[in-house]
């Protein structure tokens, strides 16, 4: 993505000393603006989080839902919507790397570090940018599945719960690939190693199948996969079917807080280490 001359970011170079304001909120929500003018100005940059999850959503609940049994019976597309959110928040994902690693290599960045900017703030205002992406993700995915038959079967504080989860995951989840985008050195690269580490997390997993006739190795593997967590969890707040509530494996047990702990992880872990290979790499 490129910067435009007069666009959000002329803003940071006019303003004066916030009023009210601290400074980095306000570099923060420039930053985030300039995110979505670009997205504005390119709406097919979000087919990931619009086109293609209606498109997974119908394939996979018709062409695979056709063949499998879930274990104690019940709906498949009732199983399969809250997998499909976490599947397609996952494989969104690599959007922030590429979108960050791509600023990194155009030469944008280097404009950003000649204005009187909170440095910080191009991480934090693309990691709020893809929330919101997240969040009209997890809508297409909701309102597809609730026009082919899906229903939460809870109170509305347990869906909304349900909801939460999904995002704060993937909220955790950018982070992480904002740190890849920040240690590649292209967005080509960015992209084919996200593709290499997020697709096996979304698909050996809970999502689109139960895991109890997998192989023992594949099975714990797939047991103990956030994106598995997350998706029990959601499962047992919309009131959906959850054959994982039967596996003796931690997560599978507590989902919720399993849940929580990935997402905390993740951020703990990869926030810092985005933001110092992007110090690193801004800093001559």
């Amino acid at each position: 993505m490129t910067a435009t001359a007069g666009g959000p970011l002329s803003s940071i170079r006019r303003r004066p000393a916030s009023r009210g304001v601290p400074r980095p909120l306000a570099d923060v929500a420039i930053l985030t603006g300039r995110n979505l003018v670009h997205i504005a100005r390119e709406p097919l940059r979000l087919s990931d989080v619009t086109v293609q999850p209606v498109l997974f959503t119908l394939l996979f609940v018709y062409v695979i839902g056709a063949g499998v049994v879930l274990p104690r019976g019940g709906s498949y597309t009732n199983f399969a919507i809250g997998g499909l959110i976490a599947l397609n928040l996952t494989t969104s994902a690599i959007g922030t790397a590429i979108g960050l690693s791509d600023d990194l290599s155009t030469g944008v960045i280097d404009r950003f570090r000649t204005l009187p900017m909170w440095r910080p703030a191009v991480l934090v205002g693309r990691s709020l940018t893809d929330l919101l992406t997240a969040t009209i993700c997890v809508s297409f995915v909701a309102v597809t599945g609730l026009l082919i038959g899906w229903r939460p079967h809870s109170g509305l504080t347990s869906t909304i719960g349900g909801f939460a989860i999904f995002l704060l995951f993937g909220y955790a989840l950018s982070w992480a690939c904002a740190y890849l985008g920040a240690a590649s050195q292209s967005a080509e690269s960015a992209q084919g190693i996200g593709l290499v580490v997020l697709f096996p997390l979304a698909i050996v997993s809970n999502a689109l199948v139960t895991t109890q006739h997998m192989p023992t190795v594949v099975r714990d593997i797939a047991n103990w996969n956030p994106v598995s967590a997350v998706t029990a969890a959601a499962r047992d707040l919309f009131g959906n079917p959850n054959p994982s509530a039967s596996i003796h494996a931690w997560p599978m047990r507590h989902p919720a807080l399993a849940s929580l702990l990935w997402s905390a992880a993740l951020l703990v872990i990869f926030a810092p280490l985005a933001a110092r290979t992007y110090r690193r790499r801004t800093t001559d």
